[in-house]
């Protein structure tokens, strides 16, 4: 990213929000002449007129690539691999494990508002990384550096998260217990005394059936 003083300051909060909401229906643009961030949802029937004027003024208008469900996956895994518990990293790694891995990665950390709020924190970095990286490859002139200077890259390195090797090939049995802990997951808390009193009856009707802890 180049910086000179005759060039618009962006909105740098709504550049932000932009560059991590990834939705298909969704479109930001930077407008090079004032900063702005122009949005557009493919289900607002009243974003046509936004999109006609974009489409009409060339080179005033770069869309914004906002970071992939890959890419912010990939944060994740970087994060989940800078967790010191041993306990909630592998909590976390399971979590991430499959469809609904955000959802449940964001579950886990509810009950860990510390390290919930270092995640905030972790991928807030991640982010800025991603719009500098962005910016600088746009050869995009902007009035001001970004206001969260310079960040770093954590220690944590780029790569797949390394699964135990006990999850890289569960058994039947195991499989059906994650199904199990995923579904009372997923349930509303209101349903689960309902589902712990069912889940109660089954274990009486087998009392020689030895029974693993629960994670």
């Amino acid at each position: 990213m180049r910086v000179s003083p005759e060039a618009p300051i962006p909105d740098w909060s709504a550049l932000e929000t932009s560059f991590e909401h990834n939705a298909p229906d969704h479109h930001a643009y930077l407008d090079l002449q004032n900063g702005q961030v122009v949005t557009i949802n493919d289900t607002r029937p009243e974003d046509e007129e936004k999109r006609q004027q974009i489409a009409r003024s060339t080179g005033r208008f770069i869309h914004l690539d906002p970071a992939s469900s890959r890419e912010q996956y990939r944060w994740m895994e970087r994060f989940v691999a800078s967790v010191e518990d041993p306990a909630l990293r592998e909590r976390l790694t399971l979590a991430i494990d499959g469809k609904g891995a955000f959802r449940r990665f964001k579950d886990v950390l509810l009950s860990y508002p510390v390290e919930r709020d270092r995640w905030f924190s972790y991928r807030a970095n991640l982010l800025h990384i991603y719009i500098d990286g962005w910016l600088a490859n746009q050869d995009i002139v902007l009035g001001a550096y970004p206001p969260w200077g310079k960040p770093e890259d954590p220690p944590e390195p780029n790569i797949p998260l390394e699964k135990p090797a006990s999850e890289r090939a569960p058994g039947p049995s195991e499989t059906l217990r994650r199904t199990a802990r995923d579904l009372i997951d997923r349930l509303p808390a209101i349903e689960l005394p309902a589902a712990i009193a069912y889940l109660q009856y089954l274990l009486d009707k087998q009392p020689s059936v030895h029974h693993e802890p629960t994670t």
